[in-house]
């Protein structure tokens, strides 16, 4: 198994702080402890970590303050830990740039779920300069590949998706609107990819809690209000980058009651 990296564990309560960063430990990570906000900062800045864990009650700056100051230079993997159980903490951490959140007392394995979830989601893009062993990509050749006698036909997903002025790669996992890159989150990018791929037809917010949540939601798990407003402030963030016009929207329409599709394509 490839080594997962370094995990940071932000929290200021002992017994929660054990309890996290034996889960973590236990998934592979090489965990390190901050008990607030400041050294967890400085932590995740010195070992480049992939996954952190940040209390959103911290004492010297608060969960969401950390979020931020993490997010202006680092793109790991964040799971806001709150025991306050309210919603408006949840819209919060992930208006904030968070990956996932999690009402405290929480089961480890949920907690091992959802990172495992997240890592099946890449981090960053990849160079198309080289191949995935790191190996430089031969130049294109302008002679066509000579066909091969017999080989069936197979269809091949297109790597770039387009619709409106939009163009997705899911591959490099890019965005280009109207010539212009556009910076996603996980969240915001899967989310957009699966409006993509659906093709007019309507999703629902349950559908797209699986989509975010991955594995750890299966068809049968039952999925709350909670999980449901987070979609509704996932897709609100990528309607702002987009600059969608509410009024006349050119790729995500609301299905009142029910969810969201993609809009027609315009001439």
């Amino acid at each position: 198994m490839s080594d997962p990296g370094v995990a940071v564990v932000i929290e200021d309560d002992a017994d929660v702080r054990n309890l996290v960063g034996a889960v973590l430990r236990q998934s592979g990570f090489d965990v390190k402890i901050a008990p607030n906000g400041k050294d967890g900062v400085e932590l995740v800045r010195v070992h480049d970590a992939t996954v952190v864990t940040v209390d959103v009650g911290l004492p010297d700056i608060d969960g969401y303050e950390v979020l931020r100051r993490i997010r202006a230079f680092s793109t790991c993997y964040v799971v806001m830990l709150t025991s306050r159980g309210d919603e408006l903490d949840t819209l919060t951490a992930l208006q904030s740039g968070a990956d996932d959140y999690l009402t405290k007392p929480f089961r480890p394995r949920e907690l091992r779920a959802r990172i495992a979830a997240m890592l099946r989601r890449p981090r960053t893009a990849p160079d198309p300069a080289t191949d995935i062993a790191g190996v430089a990509a031969p130049a294109p050749s302008d002679a066509a590949p000579a066909p091969t006698v017999g080989a069936p036909s197979t269809p091949v997903a297109p790597l770039v998706v387009e619709h409106n002025g939009l163009a997705l790669n899911a591959s490099a996992r890019t965005v280009v609107v109207d010539g212009r890159d556009l910076p996603l989150t996980r969240s915001e990018f899967d989310l957009l990819n699966e409006m993509l791929k659906s093709s007019g037809a309507v999703r629902t917010k349950a559908d797209l809690v699986r989509v975010v949540r991955g594995d750890y939601y299966g068809e049968d798990t039952y999925i709350s209000d909670s999980d449901e407003r987070a979609i509704e402030v996932h897709i609100g963030n990528l309607r702002r980058k987009l600059e969608e016009d509410p009024k006349n929207p050119r790729w995500l329409q609301t299905v009142r009651g029910v969810g969201y599709r993609l809009t027609p394509v315009r001439a």
